[in-house]
This record gives C-alpha cells, structure tokens and sequence, in this order.
C-alpha cells in the first residue's frame, strides 16, 4: 500500500469515528430532504370563537370547502328566542348564516372556502308540510352543487336534520325532498350532489 492511499484510509477511517462520536452515522447514500414543508392546507383552521361568544352562543359544526372536500369546522351560533318558526327552522336559519359567512383571514389562508352567498332564508313547514320540513327562500336545486352539499351536510349533521337526513324545498308551492350527506358527497361535493328523493304528496 502506497503512502498516499494509507494515509487516505487513516483519513477516512478518522472521519468515520468523529461522526460515529457526534451521533451522526455515516451514510454512502446521497440525501435530498428537499424544500422546507409549507403550511398543511385544510389543517385546523382557527375557529374565530372567542370566550365570549362560548359562553352566550351554541357550539355546532358546519361544513366548508377545503383541498376539493367538506372538512368540518367549529361555530358558536346564536339561537333565536322568539316565537315565531319552529326550533328547528330557527337553528336551521343560524347555521345558514354561519354558511354564508366568509371564513377567517386564518381559515382563508388554510384554503376554506365557502360557496353559499348571504341572502338565501329558511323558514319551517308549510300547514301541508312534515314538520320536519324545511323551505328554503329558492329551490335547493338552483344552488351551485357545493353549496348544496355544505347545507345538506351542515344539516343533516346537527339538530336541524330529521334521523340524519334533511327534509328541503323551495318557496311554498313547491316539491319537498329528502337529502342525505354521503361520503362520496363530501369527498366531491363539486361533482357528486347529495342524494335525494321526492317525498310523496
């Protein structure tokens, strides 16, 4: 062996200790760790419920729209006390509002979004109605189709739902109909409408 070479092995053999010591090991396989990670979409968003509103409001849960699905995120709701509607148009109308409510510049940022625009109301059962009905102030089916998988599934998922399904209709007059929140809903919400059908007259 050569002086050159056995002073290289005497080298190597050194570097090898001085890692081995540090609690490093010694790899002759190249490593990528690639980019730093960026913010996980979809994460958990900040719910915006101060300790105020906890201790006026009603904790529930709506559905917006992240990374293409429906991800569950934390309200607080205040429930109506008057006497006008039932209880469960009242609810129904509270989460409505929370729907159609912009998400936090936190929840933005995690890439939530909501597809229900401010404007549309809710009222309870017509007098020919099931009780456990619910009008919308325009069809269901006139809504973008992941708007109407948010109401459904907020819906269906709270005490606004009849057995975990959720009874709609549009202005009185027209034709109620039975939804229900499916996981192929909520894993396409822009491509796979809630199921639903015609209630009998």
């Amino acid at each position: 062996m050569t002086r050159r070479r056995l002073r290289a092995v005497l080298a190597t053999a050194a570097l090898a200790s001085v890692l081995t010591g540090c609690g490093i090991r010694s790899t002759e396989v190249p490593t990528d760790f690639g980019a730093a990670p960026s913010r996980v979409p979809c994460g958990a968003a900040a719910s915006g419920i101060s300790a105020r509103d906890r201790a006026t409001g009603v904790p529930v849960q709506i559905f917006l729209l992240c990374a293409g699905r429906l991800v569950a995120v934390d309200r607080t709701v205040r429930i109506p006390t008057d006497r006008t509607g039932t209880d469960r148009a009242r609810i129904a109308q509270a989460l409505l509002n929370e729907l159609s409510t912009p998400p936090s510049e936190d929840e933005r940022q995690a890439g939530y979004a909501t597809e229900l625009r401010r404007g549309i109301t809710v009222t309870g059962p017509r007098p020919a109605d099931p009780n456990e009905a619910l009008r919308l102030s325009r069809q269901p089916q006139e809504l973008p189709t992941a708007a109407l998988a948010q109401l459904v599934c907020t819906y269906a998922d709270s005490a606004a739902s009849d057995g975990g399904s959720v009874i709609l209709g549009g202005p009185a007059g027209t034709q109620l109909r039975r939804y229900e929140c499916t996981p192929e809903t909520r894993d396409r919400p822009g491509t796979v409408p809630p199921p639903s059908r015609a209630l009998e007259s």
